[in-house]
């Protein structure tokens, strides 16, 4: 089985692999400022289509990235969640974006939890943190969700180069949550 075939499903969402079928609805999320607030402003799509393309190739490098997170009923790309650690990364993230249309249906907690699950069974990863600018109350409140607490501040590297509240736990913590 190809990485590109892994599934992982909640109740309502299928969390697999970024790909080229996801760029249009990528593209659009990049271009909404809602969205993109705090992940850096609008993509132009060329721009886009490199992020999509760096999702991509991280599965193929490290055997993980950030999921398309697909709305079930409808089979609408509604975000990106799940792992990502970059090279000079603070740590082994799960992160999450979900596009401004389908905010407030709790996909972001719902994918984030089947991500963590996902990168502690299947990655072996010991911790997770979080990444978050500092005036992303909504992103914050998710990391509440899940059970994360701010561990510390630092600085993403380049090309990103802003500073960032570092959220997380540990696996133990979030089995005895789980």
């Amino acid at each position: 089985m190809s990485i590109f075939d892994l599934r992982v499903e909640t109740e309502r969402l299928l969390l697999r692999p970024t790909s080229a079928e996801d760029f249009d609805a990528f593209a659009a999320f990049c271009a909404d400022p809602l969205a993109m607030e705090h992940l850096g402003g609008v993509q132009a799509p060329s721009v886009a289509w490199r992020s999509l393309a760096t999702l991509t190739g991280s599965w193929q490098l490290l055997g993980y990235s950030m999921f398309s997170v697909i709305e079930k009923d409808s089979g609408r790309w509604v975000g990106r969640v799940g792992p990502w650690q970059p090279h000079g990364w603070p740590g082994p993230e799960v992160g999450w974006s979900i596009a401004s249309a389908s905010w407030g249906r709790g996909y972001a907690p719902e994918a984030a939890r089947a991500a963590i699950d996902w990168a502690f069974d299947a990655l072996g990863w010991e911790d997770v943190i979080h990444t978050i600018a500092p005036g992303n109350v909504n992103s914050q409140a998710v990391a509440r969700k899940l059970g994360s607490q701010v561990l510390r501040t630092t600085r993403l590297p380049p090309p990103h180069e802003v500073d960032v509240e570092v959220w997380g736990q540990s696996r133990q913590a979030w089995m005895a949550r789980r």
